[in-house]
């Protein structure tokens, strides 16, 4: 392993027309009692038992951003707060807040991998650099493996690579590709691997297909909850969910707004336009929701009600989200009336080690 020092430096912007990923809310907080002896036990052994585990968590290693640069996907300077993560302000935070690890992911729009050559050189990078990540400090990350849509025989191939070779912890699928979201049968193929390999699938809103945003209204205010909703019902629609059990679908940002559409999902399926009622729970219970944005105290209720406590993981949405407002979204969820002492314990970091084993067994040692 590499100097701590030398590990902890990377910066890259990134244009915002490419790399259009993250809601810019979130939820990541403090945990009590964390003072100076818990953020030295965090720095030297990934964080302190009780940490948090982000599943909502993202990165851009330098080898990553190089070759975006040199691909023209990102220019070499400026660029949202994704584009310009950075290993030691994200330690930081991850320390002050009380994260033991985040589970890294780079969302990007499956438009910019329509080339296949690039899809598959640029995948293999994108992997590559979060595995290389977690080898340097495999006790504070964990990683989501990105899958090039628009080519699902080499996503299918990508994802063998990435969980057998790399250590993936899963896989990050965006919410549509080519104007089709995730229950279409083009992406079949890929779901029966993933089954097959009980894998965890982590989704992404993409923007809304066919859609213009409302002039004025940022798209990750509703467009990118919307998507998230809408990939969600293509896979209760199309049974995805009950045809492969084995898998375990997270959905970004609680959910988008499914959890609090269901009665009106329920009246369309008893007029037969829509999954039937039964369905809808199931899956409802079926999803994963991470907790970045809507933040606490609002959402929690309604979610809670539909999915349970045993369904929430603690997301941030770092470095999208700006460290005032992760401040702020996880104080709230650390206040949040609806959730007991028990269920914030879940939420926080038991859910995810029992969804998430390698990592889990990697913080043990």
């Amino acid at each position: 392993m590499r100097d701590e020092d030398e590990d902890r430096r990377a910066d890259g912007p990134s244009r915002r027309r490419v790399m259009r990923t993250a809601a810019l809310a979130t939820a990541a907080a403090t945990v009590t009692g964390l003072g100076p002896a818990g953020t030295a036990a965090a720095r030297a052994g990934g964080g302190p038992r009780t940490g948090r585990i982000d599943t909502h968590h993202h990165a851009l290693p330098p080898e990553m951003r190089r070759w975006a640069v040199e691909h023209g996907l990102l220019p070499p300077e400026g660029g949202p707060n994704w584009g310009r993560w950075d290993l030691n302000k994200t330690l930081d935070t991850m320390d002050d807040l009380g994260i033991a690890a985040g589970v890294a992911s780079a969302p990007a729009p499956p438009e910019i991998f329509r080339d296949r050559k690039l899809a598959v050189s640029g995948t293999r990078v994108f992997n590559e650099s979060l595995a290389g990540l977690v080898q340097d400090h495999p006790t504070r990350f964990g990683f989501f493996a990105y899958l090039p849509l628009l080519h699902v025989d080499v996503a299918i191939q990508e994802a063998a690579y990435a969980l057998d070779e790399l250590g993936a912890d899963g896989v990050l699928l965006m919410a549509n590709a080519g104007g089709r979201y995730l229950g279409d049968p083009v992406f079949e193929p890929l779901f029966a691997e993933l089954d097959r390999r009980r894998a965890v699938v982590f989704t992404h809103p993409a923007g809304l297909a066919d859609a213009r945003p409302v002039p004025g209204v940022e798209e990750w205010i509703a467009d990118f909850m919307l998507d998230t909703t809408r990939t969600a019902l293509s896979l209760v629609n199309a049974g995805t969910l009950d045809r492969y059990r084995r898998l375990s679908v997270i959905l970004s940002h609680a959910g988008g707004f499914l959890p609090y559409l269901g009665g009106r999902v329920e009246h369309a399926g008893r007029q037969g336009e829509g999954p039937s009622p039964e369905a809808f729970r199931r899956a409802v219970r079926r999803f994963y929701y991470d907790t970045a944005m809507p933040a606490s105290p609002y959402a929690t209720p309604t979610l809670l009600a539909a999915a349970g406590a045993g369904r929430l993981l603690f997301g941030t949405d770092w470095p999208q989200v700006v460290r005032p407002e992760v401040d702020r979204t996880t104080a709230l969820l650390d206040r949040d009336p609806s959730l007991s002492r028990r269920a914030h314990a879940a939420v926080n970091r038991e859910n995810a080690l029992r969804l998430l084993p390698a990592l889990a067994r990697r913080l043990r040692k």
